[in-house]
């Protein structure tokens, strides 16, 4: 029997005012029915590229080399109309993307955008396709999915969400699902529910599948091939219990060694300053008591934490934990009840925080896209907070530097930008006002492994430099567990462990602690 996929010599370039670029080059592969193929890549490898390619979905400005091929069983895909491409996709191939929030339509229920699918792709009836779609949610473990079916988007979980796509992908039966990065945006616990998951509907189903992601030791747990693409290239393709263990390649042992390891400590184990920060039993509401109704539930509640001079702090939790609510009083953007101390001083509403505080604790967002003012060169952005502490505008380009950016980045827009740089800048700014604590929300999460292990490197470098505090929130626990001198572990708006490295290496933990070390992928290699 011919593969499920099957791409033979396969080139794609994109047309930009800057001349044509090759984003894919020589791309031979092959999946067979049951099987799951790793893609791994480090940002801009082209994964995605090559999901749109085989979807039929690229840009206007994509130009396909000649020669190429992209077959589904024994069509020709490449050479397929957009008429028989609207049969093909959703019915013969799905797609399950990394936000399920961009694949969702906001306007529409949940249940009508499931059943609209069914009844497109499967030819069922519209009492069909509702029947046959509550049973489709129901299938991949949803509570209450007759309930859910009449929700929009936005009343549901990010878990929730990823679960619907994954229903409505393998209610069609088709013969090929591409996943691209669908565990990324998830907390540890809920992304390895969506794996386990996945693992139940492959074995029930056996569809092939394209498995995108950037985390080697995630992927190690869920193909059963993996082929690792280096700049449009695929450099090499084994098993997957070998290709992570016994590499051939230098750029594989490169994202090999960029895995968090739990064992591998990047600091010491103890710090012993004095107590820089304290916040004593902080909650944090969003929304207001109105008449005639409760008030609104705490995202936060009796929260107590204190932060030493030159420590990391780690912060884990699932989604809706708390643990950005933390941040975001501890920086003055949301309202709290509590008492905030730095220095000595107390500090019990976010009106006491004045521009001494502000300078002292400063915040680096998940997404820099969201926090750097898109129509503001580099130059600019970390220009406003020199003026705005007392600093000289002319140590931009030391700035950088301490950053390691070229010094010429100061005259570019974020958009010229890539990931990686652009986190970087935001965490320049940060430290432009000369901090004593930056509060890392999530920085990580968006990063491929690699950029992720350079971040972490200059974290770890300018912390050297200044003595800086970090409160460093993530679900990642391999990567806190690497770095931070105590970790706080929080569960639905509260604090269930407050540990020093030392006892969670001895497993002198919580069970929902254990929980989440369970959940975290195993190191590979």
């Amino acid at each position: 029997m011919s593969p499920v996929l099957q791409v033979r010599d396969y080139a794609l370039d994109y047309v930009t005012r800057d001349g044509t670029q090759r984003v894919l080059q020589d791309i031979s592969l092959a999946i067979e029915a049951g099987e799951v193929l790793g893609l791994v890549g480090e940002s801009g490898s082209g994964k995605t590229s090559l999901a749109w390619a085989i979807m039929r979905h690229l840009p206007g400005n994509a130009r396909e080399a000649p020669g190429g091929r992209i077959h589904l069983g024994g069509t020709d895909l490449v050479a397929a109309s957009s008429k028989a491409l609207e049969t093909i996709r959703g019915r013969r191939m799905s797609m399950v993307f990394q936000d399920p929030s961009t694949a969702l339509n906001p306007t529409l229920t949940i249940g009508r955008q499931v059943s609209e699918v069914l009844v497109r792709h499967r030819g069922l009836s519209e009492k069909e396709a509702w029947r046959a779609a509550t049973e489709a949610l129901e299938h991949v473990d949803l509570r209450d999915a007759a309930g859910l079916m009449k929700r929009y988007p936005h009343q549901a979980s990010g878990g929730e969400k990823q679960r619907v796509v994954i229903a409505t992908a393998f209610a069609c039966r088709p013969e090929l699902i591409v996943f691209d990065e669908p565990t990324t945006a998830l907390d540890v616990i809920t992304g390895a529910r969506i794996l386990e998951l996945f693992g139940r509907l492959r074995a029930e189903t056996g569809v092939a599948a394209l498995y995108i992601s950037h985390d080697l030791a995630l992927v190690s747990r869920v193909a059963d091939r993996v082929a690792i693409l280096e700049r449009g290239r695929i450099v090499e393709e084994a098993p997957a219990d070998r290709i992570f263990t016994a590499p051939t390649q230098d750029y594989t042992r490169r994202l090999v060694a960029a895995v968090p390891r739990p064992d591998h400590r990047l600091v010491g184990d103890q710090v012993t300053g004095e107590t820089l920060l304290r916040a004593e039993a902080i909650a944090v509401r969003y929304g207001r008591k109105r008449l005639f109704r409760a008030a609104p539930a705490a995202a936060t509640e009796d929260v107590t934490l204190d932060i030493r001079r030159g420590e990391i702090l780690g912060v884990v939790g699932e989604s809706g934990s708390g643990k950005s609510s933390i941040a975001r009083a501890l920086t003055g953007l949301a309202d709290y009840d509590g008492v905030i101390t730095l220095g000595g001083r107390r500090i019990d509403r976010t009106g006491g925080m004045d521009r001494a505080y502000r300078r002292a604790v400063q915040i680096v967002f998940q997404h820099p896209d969201s926090s750097l003012n898109p129509r503001q060169t580099v130059a600019d952005i970390l220009a406003r907070p020199l003026r705005l502490y007392g600093g000289d505008v002319s140590t931009v380009p030391a700035l950088l530097e301490q950053v390691r950016l070229p010094a010429g980045h100061a005259r570019r827009y974020p958009h010229q930008l890539s990931g990686g740089e652009k986190q970087r800048v935001a965490i320049a700014r940060a430290f432009a006002a000369r901090p004593a604590l930056v509060i890392c929300d999530e920085i990580t999460a968006p990063l491929d492994v690699s950029v992720q292990a350079s971040v972490v490197e200059l974290l770890l470098g300018l912390r050297d430099t200044h003595g800086t505090a970090y409160l460093f929130i993530t679900h990642d626990l391999n990567l806190v567990r690497q770095i931070a001198h105590r970790i706080v572990v929080m569960r639905a708006g509260a604090i269930v462990d407050l540990l020093d490295i030392d006892a969670v290496r001895q497993g002198n933990v919580s069970p929902y602690t254990r929980q989440l070390m369970a959940a975290s992928p195993a190191p590979v290699g």
